[in-house]
C-alpha cells in the first residue's frame, strides 16, 4: 500500500505554502509602513485554502481528464496560475482615517496579524512533526 504526502498529511501540507506566503505579505505591509501611498494587502487563507482544495480535486486522477476541443478553451495548465499569491492579494480597509499620505498601513493590525499567522503556521508544524514521527516510529518498529 503506497502512502502518499495527500494520505499521510491531507490540507495541512497546503496550508503551510499559504500561511509562509501570507507571512510574507504581512511583513511586506510592515516594511512599508511609513511608505507614502503604499496600500496594505493580505491574502484570504480560507479563501485560498478552498481555492487549493479546488485545484486538487480538478487535478486529481480519479476524475475525468479534462479535454481542449478548442483553441479557446482554458487549459489545465492555466490553472496553475491561480496558485500565484499575487492573484489571491486583496487590499485591506483600514480601520482608521488616510493619515495624509495614502498609506493604509496600520502597525498594531498588521502586527496582530503577523503574530496570529506566525502562530498557526507553528501548530500546523507540530501537527506535521507528529504525523512524522508517528510514521518513523512505525518504520523502525516493522509495524
Amino acid at each position: 500500500m503506497a502512502i502518499t504526502f495527500d494520505k499521510l498529511f491531507g490540507v495541512h501540507q497546503h496550508t503551510m505554502r499559504i500561511r509562509n506566503d501570507r507571512a510574507e505579505v504581512l511583513a511586506g505591509n510592515l516594511a512599508n509602513a511609513d511608505t507614502p501611498g503604499f496600500k496594505a494587502r493580505d491574502i484570504d487563507f480560507n479563501q485560498t485554502l478552498v481555492q487549493e482544495a479546488h485545484l486538487r480535486t480538478v487535478e486529481d486522477k480519479n476524475y475525468a481528464p479534462m479535454a481542449k476541443t478548442s483553441a479557446g478553451h482554458m487549459d489545465i495548465k492555466d490553472l496553475e496560475a491561480l496558485r500565484d499569491p499575487e492573484i489571491l492579494l486583496k487590499y485591506r480597509n483600514p480601520f482608521q482615517p488616510d493619515t495624509g499620505n495614502g498609506n493604509t498601513v496600520e502597525v498594531s493590525t498588521e502586527r496582530m496579524n503577523y503574530l496570529s499567522n506566525t502562530i498557526e503556521y507553528q501548530a500546523t508544524m507540530q501537527f506535521l512533526n507528529g504525523r512524522i514521527s508517528k510514521l518513523r516510529n512505525a518504520l523502525t518498529s516493522g509495524q
